[in-house]
């Protein structure tokens, strides 16, 4: 006879949480779980009468993290210049609320990228994620493209990479690649495109450090966070996460998320 205190005698079955997250039918779960596929709390689970409480007991398949709350909205921007990342702006100007309008949760910003910045963005209201994301020892990393002014140099690369001293500290980008060079026929300006992988948080962090080299910033975007890519996504629009981006970014935040990371309400970053 089970105990009433074992885990499994109380719960959903973990055939039919999976199922109603979209994962597979309850009969190919049944496999995965017989094929010894799939996690719970980090434990491969076997048997088919297995019972879970989906509001707090953590789930991958074949190592990728699944959200079993239905409820849960993940949405990538690409925000457009000259929108300010937040969701009320006192000073009246554009805000993210324009994009967030159609949908019935109420999405914030995971992060911030300044007005006159361009890419990618998360909107979520799972806060819990958004925590772990926006946790200064996380270190989402995300990549930018820079077209600066001047000629960038091979040894100007290996300088953002072996690090600079700015007025908050030393920064060394986690790697730096020149894509291109041009001369307006216009202007006779010269300009380089620089594409810059960081994992910093800090503020306004790729204009500084480009500045800081002798090349200002002209254009950024941010083309990816963490696993996930803006792709073709054009500006000023927004698209859901696939059920494989969301399973990437989920796992990555799981392994990666900080040990005083706690699950907490959204709270919308001034």
């Amino acid at each position: 006879m089970t105990s009433m205190t074992d885990p499994a005698a109380d719960g959903i079955r973990l055939q039919k949480v999976l199922a109603n997250a979209g994962v597979a039918s309850r009969r190919v779960i049944e496999d995965y779980i017989v094929e010894g596929r799939i996690r719970v709390n980090g434990e491969v689970v076997t048997e088919l009468g297995r019972r879970i409480h989906p509001e707090k007991d953590l789930v991958d398949v074949d190592g990728t993290a699944v959200q079993l709350d239905v409820s849960k909205r993940y949405v990538m921007l690409n925000k457009p210049i000259g929108v300010v990342s937040t969701m009320r702006d006192e000073n009246g100007r554009p805000d993210l609320r324009q994009f967030t309008e159609d949908y019935e949760e109420r999405l914030y910003n995971v992060g911030r990228l300044d007005a006159e910045t361009s890419g990618l963005l998360i909107l979520t209201n799972d806060g819990a994620l958004a925590h772990v994301l926006a946790h200064p020892s996380f270190g989402v990393t995300k990549v930018y493209i820079a077209k600066v002014e001047g000629i960038v140099t091979a040894q100007t690369i290996a300088m953002l990479t072996k690090g600079i001293e700015l007025e908050d500290g030393p920064i060394a980008a986690d790697k730096a690649r020149l894509l291109d060079t041009s001369t307006s026929s216009a202007s006779g300006k010269e300009s380089s495109l620089v594409e810059l992988t960081l994992h910093s948080g800090r503020n306004r962090i790729v204009r500084r450090m480009m500045s800081a080299v002798g090349h200002p910033v002209t254009e950024l975007v941010r083309r990816q966070f963490g696993p996930l890519h803006l792709g073709t996504l054009p500006a000023g629009k927004s698209r859901e996460l696939s059920k494989i981006e969301l399973g990437a970014l989920l796992t990555l935040a799981r392994r990666d998320a900080p040990a005083d990371a706690t699950p907490g309400d959204v709270q919308e970053k001034q």
